[in-house]
């Protein structure tokens, strides 16, 4: 079979919608939440759970179906999670009862992983010298759909209600699919694998890579963070002193848009080894971001500012990391991407889980507690990086 042509610019674009148009799937649930406890009759800690459980989803998918990217040809693949993924919204849409809810919500996130099958084909396509700053425009496609899914959500939720979104989303979905079916390109044969050897392999990637897992550590961690805040901000913004509209709360989302800028400028750091540095000022923006939010928690405004600051650390972090682990094993990026995205949904699903929790104790005070301590978890081996056994191949492969 002839090379899969070059990554040209509408391609890449395509793709970048691509992701956008699937990751939105985890995230439509968040603004509309408050919502969704009064019409199902439970409590807050309940409700968050839907988030715990797309999470949990979609980290299974991550280990046990992303790994089929390098045992399949992505093209039909893709195509065939965004076809699943759409009949799976549309049962999301028809359901009546919390527990059914519950579980559809686990097969929206185990249905989602379609997104994180893109990008390592992004990476494959990508020039070598260009491969973060391509990583960062497919990987901004997913930041817009994220700011996206959460300002539609609340928007359609006020003026049709919340199931209209999961409707709409199928209808997108299933469009997606036929797009992404004509326009991605065909890939070469590669080595035959079994598919116990694929899973096996993401496990075995991680058990032999330290700098893997370092940079897991700091994707798990900047998951956990991002979902510390987004589990419980519309039960904040819909209580006392705010009292926000689902449309009102959606809108919150696009104050994000900071984060596609950090992404960017994290690509261009990582493709002159800059990435030492990305890391320690997106650790820093994170950790700064909850105190930010903990002193505005009355204030829209600064609640805003920590919205923006948050979601431009975690997209740095996010870039940083993948432009680094992609150069790990070429022959094996949707293994690598599977081990390092499960933690970081693992992290994600901890994160909304702890977050719940804390909320229904201490309230608003206790999520920022939560996330402070996130980012302090970040900082400290980001500071030390060059002193630590772990990051040793940190060092030799990112000098920076």
């Amino acid at each position: 079979m002839t090379s899969p042509r070059p990554l040209s610019g509408a391609l890449t674009f395509l793709m970048a919608v691509g992701v956008g148009v699937m990751v939105a799937n985890l995230y439509y649930l968040q603004p509309v939440l408050h919502q969704i406890r009064h019409d199902f009759h439970v409590g807050t800690a309940t409700a968050s759970l839907l988030v715990t459980f797309t999470q949990a989803g979609y980290a299974v998918g991550l280990a046990l179906v992303v790994p089929l990217g390098d045992l399949m040809r992505r093209r039909r693949l893709i195509a065939l999670m965004f076809l699943l993924a759409a009949a799976t919204m549309a049962l999301a849409a028809l359901t009546t009862s919390f527990a059914a809810f519950a579980a559809i919500s686990l097969l929206i996130g185990l249905t989602s992983v379609g997104t994180q099958m893109i990008v390592p084909f992004a990476a494959d396509l990508a020039a070598e010298a260009s491969r973060g700053r391509t990583i960062a425009r497919v990987m901004s496609g997913l930041l817009a759909g994220i700011l996206l899914s959460r300002t539609a959500s609340g928007l359609l939720a006020q003026v049709a209600g919340w199931r209209s979104i999961y409707w709409v989303a199928a209808a997108v979905l299933a469009v997606m699919a036929l797009v992404l079916f004509r326009v991605l390109p065909e890939e070469q044969v590669r080595p035959p694998l079994t598919y116990t050897q694929a899973v096996a392999g993401s496990l075995q990637l991680f058990r032999t890579q330290p700098l893997l897992r370092f940079r897991a550590w700091f994707g798990a961690l900047a998951f956990a963070s991002l979902s510390t805040l987004w589990t419980t901000l519309s039960f904040h913004l819909s209580g006392a002193p705010f009292h926000y509209s689902n449309a009102t709360i959606g809108l919150f989302g696009l104050f994000g848009v900071a984060g596609i800028t950090a992404a960017n400028a994290a690509g261009h750091l990582a493709d002159r080894a800059r990435s030492r540095t990305a890391t320690i000022v997106a650790a820093f923006l994170i950790t700064g971001s909850f105190a930010i939010l903990w002193l505005g928690r009355d204030s829209v405004w600064l609640l805003a500012l920590g919205v923006i600051v948050l979601d431009a650390g975690m997209q740095g972090m996010q870039i940083t990391n993948q432009s680094i682990i992609y150069g790990l094993s070429p022959q094996a990026r949707s293994r690598v991407n599977s081990a390092y995205m499960v933690n970081c949904f693992a992290g994600a699903s901890l994160g909304s889980f702890f977050a719940g929790t804390l909320y229904a104790h201490f309230g608003w005070a206790g999520d920022c507690w939560l996330g402070g301590a996130l980012g302090l978890a970040m900082v400290v081996p980001a500071l030390s990086a060059r002193n630590s056994t772990v990051a040793v191949a940190h060092v030799i492969l990112d000098p920076a």
